[in-house]
C-alpha cells in the first residue's frame, strides 16, 4: 500500500491537539448595525517552554482588543474600525471596513494560565501561554 507524503500533517494534528478552535469564529448577528464580519488569520506555535497563538489584527488598535480566560477557554474579541477618505477636486471617495470577531481556543492542560501575556505591535496580537514546569522528581526505593 502507498500513503502519500503531507509534510504538514504532523503540524495540523499538533495544532489540531493544542489549540481546538472552540466554538467556530462566530459571524456578528445581522440587527447590531455592522455591515460585516471580521475573520482574523491565526497562527499557532509551540517551543519547550510556552505555546504561542499570533493573530493577525490589521487596522484594530489594541484598546478595541479584549483577551480573556474562563474554564480553560481563551477568547480574543473586538472589533475593527477602518475608515479611509480621499478628497480630491474632482471626485470624493470613502472606504470603510468595521467587523467584530471573536476565536476561542481550548488551553492544553499544562497552560500557566496566572502568567498568560498578551502584546499587540504592528497589527500582530502576540498571546504567549507559558507551559507550567513540571519537576522530574526522582526517588530511590529502598529494598528489604
Amino acid at each position: 500500500m502507498i500513503t502519500k507524503f503531507d509534510p504538514f500533517t504532523e503540524l495540523k494534528r499538533l495544532e489540531e491537539r493544542i489549540f481546538n478552535a472552540y466554538p467556530a469564529p462566530t459571524v456578528a448577528p445581522k440587527n447590531d448595525g455592522v455591515i460585516s464580519s471580521f475573520v482574523p488569520v491565526v497562527n499557532t506555535r509551540e517551543d519547550e517552554n510556552a505555546y504561542y497563538i499570533e493573530i493577525d489584527l490589521p487596522g484594530v488598535k489594541k484598546e478595541d482588543i479584549q483577551v480573556d480566560v474562563s474554564d480553560g477557554l481563551l477568547t480574543v474579541s473586538g472589533e475593527r474600525k477602518f475608515k479611509k477618505e480621499v478628497k480630491e477636486e474632482d471626485y470624493y471617495k470613502v472606504e470603510s471596513s468595521f467587523g467584530k470577531f471573536e476565536r476561542s481556543f481550548r488551553l492544553p492542560e499544562d497552560v500557566d494560565v496566572e502568567n498568560i501575556k498578551a502584546q499587540s505591535k504592528d497589527g500582530v496580537l502576540e498571546i504567549e501561554l507559558p507551559k507550567i514546569k513540571k519537576e522530574d522528581k526522582k526517588k530511590k526505593i529502598e529494598i528489604k
